[in-house]
């Protein structure tokens, strides 16, 4: 099928069951806010290499957050709350911890808790205070610039996804990125979801297993224009660039909103720009419990 004359494969994106966790951090200024988000968020692209994924869900105004100043939602994926647990405790530790004037608090609302202070509360060195609001128990961190408040614990879901994803294809290497980022910068403004590589933009894609011992993952030999006729390509001759997006979320019908809107801004764009195709990655169906046709995303 074409749809503004970009075919779409018949085919679909194979996601994968995950656990999720969330923070919301504040500052004195969303400038600061952010700050905290894109460190901690950092080194968060792929559960392969990274122990987790990352990244900024949205922002939040100051009559938004539990301390009426500005915030960011950062959420975090992984294989199970186990594993979720020591990012979050380093993450928050070493970047939301150091950042000026920085707060933490839970982000994800659910009956599981992970225990977001473990570890940073203990910075204070026996100076650090608990105070309890309603059923929520916060911890008073002294550091040089005043105070570290951070929530004692924070929410878990395991029925999370993660790995959805568009593969898009083009013929012009500068207009299929810009394709990309307006896709994007639509897609962030679906909730309760991120795309976990460097600006949502994946460029290495990967298949499971390689030839060499002990790599869990390697090059998507089938979508790399310069593997085309030494491998089994699917890819057209005239093909110079491919682009991955891949999306985590929090249910999975956020998942595949997030890859319908994608889909609408690719085929709205990317006609001037040189995208002809757009795909997905999947495994035959194999490993991943979600499976996301393109032909049902349609715009």
């Amino acid at each position: 099928m074409k749809v503004n004359n970009i075919e779409i494969d018949d085919t679909f994106a194979e996601a994968f069951g995950m656990s999720a966790t969330g923070v919301i951090i504040t500052a004195d200024s969303q400038k600061w806010a952010l700050q905290a988000a894109v460190t901690m968020s950092g080194f968060g692209t792929s559960v392969i290499g990274c122990g987790a994924e990352c990244g900024i869900d949205y922002e939040l105004s100051s009559d938004e957050t539990p301390d009426g100043r500005p915030g960011v939602r950062v959420l975090l994926f992984g294989f199970s709350p186990d594993g979720l647990e020591p990012q979050l405790r380093n993450r928050v530790g070493q970047c939301v911890l150091t950042s000026p004037g920085s707060a933490c608090y839970n982000g994800v609302e659910a009956t599981q808790q992970l225990k977001l202070s473990a570890g940073p509360r203990f910075f204070g060195d026996g100076w650090q205070t608990a105070k309890k609001l309603g059923d929520r128990r916060f911890w008073r961190v002294p550091v040089m610039d005043g105070e570290f408040i951070i929530e004692d614990t924070a929410g878990v879901i395991t029925d999370a996804v993660g790995g959805g994803n568009l593969i898009i294809i083009g013929t012009d290497r500068v207009g299929l990125l810009e394709t990309c980022e307006a896709a994007v910068e639509a897609m962030s403004k679906v909730p309760d979801t991120i795309m976990p590589f460097p600006g949502g933009i994946v460029r290495s894609g990967s298949k499971v297993g390689s030839k060499y011992a002990g790599a869990p993952a390697s090059t998507n030999d089938a979508f790399c224009p310069t593997l085309r006729g030494a491998t089994q390509s699917n890819l057209d001759p005239d093909t110079i660039a491919v682009l991955e997006i891949v999306i985590d979320g929090l249910t999975a019908q956020s998942v595949a909103e997030s890859m319908r809107v994608g889909i609408k801004t690719i085929t709205e764009v990317g006609p001037s720009k040189g995208v002809t195709r757009i795909s997905a990655g999947n495994y035959g169906g194999n490993l991943g419990q979600h499976h996301y046709h393109l032909k049902d995303l349609l715009p």
